[in-house]
C-alpha cells in the first residue's frame, strides 16, 4: 500500500507539472524548465552523497575504528541481503542517523557521535536497520524524483510572469500570480507526503531486518526527546537536508501535518509496537548485540 500511494503521488506531482507547464508556457516553456530541472537533480543525485556527508563533516569508520557500530551495521546489512555500504560517524551531540547513495552499492549510513553514547546496543540496532531499509527500497531514488518534480513546477512559477499571455492560460493576470504561488506550494505537500509515506515504510522494513520492532521503537522515543533539546547546528544551517535524518533534527513542530518531513513519532512508536504484538515469537531474532 505504501508504494502504491508514492506512485500516486508521483503521479499526481507529475500531473501537476504539465498542467501547469502547459497553462503558462506552452509545450516549450514546459520543457525548458524540465530540461533544466533534470540536469541540476542529475548532477545532486551523483554528487548529493558527497555534498551532505562533506556538510555534517562525516568520517568514515571501519572495524579498526569502531568496531562495534561497524559490526551492526555489517550484521545487518548481510542480513538484508544488501552490500556493505560506507560507515560514518559525525561528531554531533544529538542523536541522529541517516542514509545516502544512488543505489545499494554505492550506499552509506552515519550516525551521529550523541546517537552510540545515548542508545542502548539494541536500539542503534534498530535504527541503523531503519537506514538500511532506505537503501534496500532506493528511496534515494525516490527523493530524487520527486525533487525533480518539484524543481521543475517551482521554476515554472517562477517563469509565470513571463509566460502568463500564453494563450492556453485562460485564467489572465490573477490565475498567473495564484499559480506562481500556489503551485510550489501544493508541489512542497505533495513531496512531504512522499516522505512521511517512505518513513513509514522504512520503519516496517527496517523492524523485519532487525527482527526486534521494539527496539526500533525504544530508539525512536529517547532519538525524539533528545533531538527536541540537543541542536543540531548543521542541520539547522541546512534546513533542506532535514527530510534524510530518522528524527527531524529542527526544533520544528513534529505532528503529522500537511507541512511534516516526518510522521508524528508517537505514531511510528504505535505501529511498531502493533507489529511486534502480530509478529509470532519464533520470527523474532535473538539479540546479537547484548
Amino acid at each position: 500500500m505504501s508504494y502504491f500511494r508514492t506512485a500516486l503521488l508521483l503521479a499526481a506531482m507529475t500531473g501537476l507539472f504539465l498542467a501547469v507547464g502547459f497553462m503558462l508556457g506552452g509545450q516549450t516553456g514546459m520543457l525548458i524548465a524540465l530540461a533544466i530541472a533534470v540536469a541540476m537533480n542529475f548532477y545532486a543525485y551523483w554528487n548529493s552523497d558527497k555534498v551532505v556527508l562533506r556538510m555534517y563533516k562525516a568520517r568514515e569508520v571501519d572495524r579498526q575504528s569502531a568496531p562495534e557500530f561497524y559490526g551492526i551495521v555489517e550484521q545487518l546489512a548481510e542480513r538484508a541481503e544488501l552490500p556493505m555500504p560506507k560507515v560514518y560517524l559525525i561528531e554531533n551531540p544529538q542523536p541522529n542517523a541517516f542514509a545516502t547513495g544512488r543505489n545499494p552499492e554505492n550506499a552509506a549510513v552515519a550516525a551521529t557521535t550523541g546517537l552510540l553514547k545515548r542508545l542502548s546496543s539494541q536500539e542503534v540496532a534498530g535504527v541503523m536497520a531503519h537506514e538500511l531499509a532506505h537503501v534496500k527500497s532506493r528511496d534515494t531514488l525516490i527523493m530524487t524524483l520527486t525533487a525533480t518534480l518539484a524543481g521543475a513546477i517551482s521554476m515554472l512559477a517562477n517563469f509565470a510572469l513571463f509566460f502568463g499571455g500564453n494563450r492556453n492560460n485562460p485564467l489572465g493576470l490573477i490565475g498567473t500570480i495564484l499559480i506562481m504561488i500556489l503551485a510550489p506550494l501544493v508541489a512542497m505537500l505533495v513531496q512531504m507526503a512522499i516522505s512521511r509515506s517512505r518513513e513509514y515504510e522504512a520503519d516496517r522494513i527496517g523492524a523485519e531486518i532487525c527482527g526486534q520492532p521494539l527496539w526500533l521503537a525504544s530508539a525512536l522515543e529517547n532519538i525524539q526527546t533528545a533531538a527536541s533539546k540537543i541542536d543540531n547546528e548543521a542541520a539547522e544551517k541546512n534546513p533542506a537536508s532535514a527530510h534524510m535524518f530518522i528524527i527531524n533534527p529542527l526544533h520544528a513542530n513534529q505532528m503529522d501535518s500537511l507541512f511534516s518531513t516526518h510522521p508524528n513519532t508517537e505514531n511510528r512508536v504505535a505501529r511498531l509496537r502493533e507489529m511486534d504484538g502480530q509478529a509470532p515469537a519464533a520470527a523474532k531474532s535473538p539479540s546479537p548485540w547484548g
